[in-house]
């Protein structure tokens, strides 16, 4: 199919709220591929096919005594979907999914199979996992692995605004995944989530009112007014890893379904200036925020990641259905963080100028040349890539996006 194809891009699962997988060309799918779930206990690692979804693979890897080191908060999405995008979880000390590719088999654009390995092409790799479907269609992926391990999850009602900003590092880091659900308004976030991996401190005191926030009296959803039994268990309920670091449960819609989403990620040390300043964009987002989620996620080195070579601090946006009201909102959220280093996710809703995406990375013309290496009639090339990636007209020129 890709041989045969003009212009190609590969299909994850779908959750991407960004044009990154639009093409005039073909669609395709790698879901119908077979399921290889390969462990190989000597190395600690598996082997999966792309189109696993993490939820299908935590499964049998619980079964097997091991676990993936961290997981997103949902866990319907595909392995190689969420690697291209440098989707995440939470945590200090957490790296981001990506992080945790060995290597990457791909068909590249003359319908050849290449693998690229960490070690033995440390040139090319790092520019290979966090790719954007620029590369070529991935097809599996080797994962390392750590033994399995249990999970207790508390949620905290209503944490005063004035806890989060003063004690930011010990909040954050108060749990092995710590994710912080606010409506930017009333002087409170709504919720605090922690998960807390069984032998690791217990830094909070479970059971009881923790920074001026109260424990919740019974199970909760991310986003309120949703039902609680598709959130995954909470009330300090030991369960295993993978059914307790997503937020949502595999069988169930996510989040809140039809709805819009938005993130950026910001240096660590931008996280309380950014806070203060989406506190004051609290009104012009009430209309259509449905949630918002503080994250905290550990330096990696993939040349795209939203992570590179920065401890970071993630801002998610859940937004009604409804492009024409979000629209302005992203814009005046992105006029407050971009000043402070912001990256927006690849897979979510962003205005920024390519301009200013391109200069929080310092690896951005090492991409661009290895992907013209590698594609070099362009047939995975999209408007989302022409807009981020645009060719140049010749070696001395500006760049300018074709079409």
């Amino acid at each position: 199919m890709v041989a045969e194809s003009t212009r190609a891009r590969a299909l994850g699962t779908g959750h991407s709220f960004s044009r990154i997988a639009d093409t005039t060309g073909d669609l395709i799918s790698t879901a119908a591929l077979p399921p290889v779930a390969d462990i190989d206990a000597a190395t600690g690692t598996v082997i999966v096919a792309a189109g696993v979804r993490y939820g299908d693979l935590a499964q049998r890897l619980n079964a097997a005594g091991w676990a993936l080191p961290n997981l997103g908060s949902l866990p319907h999405i595909s392995v190689a979907g969420a690697c291209a995008t440098a989707t995440h979880g939470s945590g200090d000390r957490n790296r981001n999914l990506p992080a945790a590719v060995r290597a990457v088999d791909l068909i590249t654009a003359d319908g050849s199979l290449l693998t690229l390995d960490r070690d033995a092409d440390a040139d090319r790799f790092p520019g290979a996992v966090v790719a954007l479907g620029a590369l070529g269609v991935v097809t599996m992926l080797p994962l390392d692995l750590v033994p399995a391990f249990a999970v207790r999850q508390y949620v905290y009602d209503d944490l005063p605004a004035g806890e989060l900003t003063r004690h930011f590092d010990e909040i954050m880091g108060a749990a092995h995944s710590v994710s912080v659900f606010t409506w930017w308004r009333g002087g409170r976030h709504h919720q605090v989530w922690l998960k807390h991996r069984d032998g690791d401190p217990q830094n909070f005191p479970a059971g009881r009112p923790w920074h001026g926030a109260r424990p919740a009296d019974g199970p909760r959803h991310p986003v309120p007014g949703m039902p609680v039994d598709t959130a995954t268990r909470q009330e300090g309920v030991p369960g295993p890893w993978h059914e307790r670091l997503p937020h949502f449960r595999l069988g169930f819609t996510p989040s809140a379904g039809a709805e819009l989403q938005s993130e950026y990620l910001l240096p660590r040390q931008a996280a309380v200036p950014a806070i203060e300043a989406l506190t004051g964009l609290g009104p012009l987002m009430a209309p259509v925020l449905r949630t918002s989620e503080i994250r905290t996620v550990a330096a990696d080195e993939a040349w795209l990641s939203t992570a590179y070579r920065q401890d970071s601090v993630a801002f998610h946006f859940t937004w009604s259905l409804d492009p024409g009201a979000v629209g302005p909102v992203v814009t005046a959220i992105e006029a407050e963080l971009a000043p402070l280093g912001a990256r927006p996710h690849w897979g979510k809703l962003s205005g920024m100028a390519p301009q200013a995406v391109r200069a929080r990375y310092p690896r951005w013309d090492d991409f661009r040349a290895l992907a013209r290496s590698m594609d070099p009639a362009g047939k995975f090339r999209n408007d989302f890539m022409d807009t981020y990636f645009p060719k140049r007209t010749d070696s001395t020129s500006e760049d300018f996006p074709e079409g």
